[in-house]
């Protein structure tokens, strides 16, 4: 009679801590990444960097903060996550791995900080809301889905809106302008004349745009694009107050 051998059992795996997959996304070589990042003006190098690396592990980490702390109850939540993402890559260069802090922790501090702002933003405006009543509301509901929209009219109106703007940009260009709001301001017609060329993760970064172009940092920027905006506001009202 054969003696049947005692099967070994089977080894188990050693899971990972449910910190250990948390991070997983958010890798040494992501942290890497955020600090070449900084540390390049190549924009080229950036790009890769962000496509490939950043900008998904970026995509994990806002989601993942949004959910753990409830923000998903924010209204447009979806436009504000793309909006944080936005601002956080406006800031990448900023990261200062001397100052002993990891990109993960910097990064996510900042993302709820953002969050918890508009929270608070949300919170204030309720406050002073005023709803309509129920038959407002259902008048206003009734109307809107009684709007027909001419897309031949729209296209139509949208060639004229960038006609005239253009016309108003070559007067831009004679306004008693300091030298870094002339930069900022050349840089936005660069983008504008032809934005279907820009090729980088987001195109609604457009600070980031600008900040390459003029080699300006972001508060230059920013200081120095008041008196463009205000023009834009000014023909904004008019063309919307139809004296275009």
């Amino acid at each position: 009679m054969t003696n049947q051998k005692t099967p070994k059992k089977m080894r188990r795996t050693k899971k990972s801590s449910p910190q250990q997959q948390e991070k997983l996304y958010f890798t040494q070589e992501h942290e890497n990444a955020i600090i070449t990042y900084a540390n390049t003006k190549d924009p080229k190098v950036r790009q890769d960097l962000y496509r490939n690396l950043i900008g998904p592990a970026f995509n994990e980490m806002v989601n993942k903060i949004v959910f753990t702390y409830k923000f998903n109850n924010l209204p447009n939540i979806e436009d504000l996550k793309e909006e944080c993402k936005i601002w956080i890559t406006t800031i990448l260069d900023k990261f200062d791995p001397s100052k002993g802090s990891k990109a993960f922790s910097y990064f996510s501090v900042i993302t709820k900080n953002w969050f918890i702002h508009k929270v608070k933003k949300v919170s204030r405006q309720n406050k002073k809301e005023l709803f309509l009543d129920d038959a407002e509301h259902q008048n206003e509901l009734n109307y809107d889905n009684l709007v027909v929209y001419n897309q031949t009219d729209t296209k139509r109106e949208n060639e004229e809106f960038w006609g005239h703007l253009w016309t108003e940009i070559e007067d831009w260009k004679n306004l008693d302008l300091k030298a870094n709001e002339r930069k900022v301001l050349e840089a936005i017609v660069i983008l504008l004349k032809d934005p279907d060329s820009i090729e980088i993760f987001n195109k609604k970064a457009i600070y980031l745009y600008v900040r390459e172009i003029t080699d300006l940092n972001t508060k230059q920027v920013v200081n120095n694009l008041n008196k463009i905006r205000q023009k834009y506001k000014e023909f904004k009202k008019t063309w919307d107050d139809g004296e275009i």
